[in-house]
């Protein structure tokens, strides 16, 4: 299934994404890297995350009389942030976008609230910047510009591929156990 989803992603929105399924997101999106997650966690978060999407990424940026304009923007391993996600995950929020999936605590809050992990392609930020409208506002930027929480107004921005769903669905895991019997049955035949 390929669709578009406005943000922000209610549960009604969510809670029938699985596995596999191809979504494209149209509305506003935040960036925010681990130190953006770190101070979320021990200060609050400087947006409204209720039902919102983050993207794990580090953006390039210029600056103009005019404001920011977004040079370039692709996802960061995700991984990194597994300390803090579930807490920003119980915040309310409705998706997160990033690479290289992450841990069970982080399934988990993604079930809790019904909630998905949504994978974009990495090194093909040139493409994801093409949906970016423009740079609404950015917030922290005392943490530096890639680590920044940049607000950003995105149009069929995607493809992203759900690989973790509201249900604890996880291709992760799926490839990994596939991966395992495939090299134990390998094993087997070379004993």
């Amino acid at each position: 299934m390929s669709l578009t989803l406005e943000t922000p992603l209610s549960g009604d929105k969510t809670k029938n994404l699985r596995v596999g399924d191809i979504v494209y997101i149209s509305g506003i999106i935040y960036t925010a890297r681990d130190s953006a997650h770190k101070r979320i966690v021990e200060e609050g978060a400087p947006v409204d995350l209720n039902r919102a999407v983050i993207f794990h990424a580090g953006p390039i940026i210029k600056s103009s009389e005019d404001g920011y304009e977004m040079v370039a923007v692709g996802p960061t391993t995700s991984t990194r942030m597994n300390p803090y996600e579930p807490s920003v995950i119980n915040m309310g929020v409705g998706g997160i976008i990033g690479k290289g999936g992450m841990d069970k605590a982080t399934s988990q809050a993604l079930v809790d609230n019904e909630a998905v992990y949504l994978t974009a392609v990495g090194g093909c930020a040139a493409h994801y910047v093409k949906s970016v409208l423009g740079v609404r506002d950015v917030h922290w930027l005392d943490l530096g510009v890639p680590e920044a929480v940049w607000e950003l107004e995105v149009e069929k921005f995607g493809p992203l591929i759900v690989t973790m769903d509201s249900e604890g669905g996880n291709l992760y895991e799926k490839v990994k156990k596939r991966r395992t019997a495939q090299a134990q049955q390998y094993s087997a035949c070379q004993g």
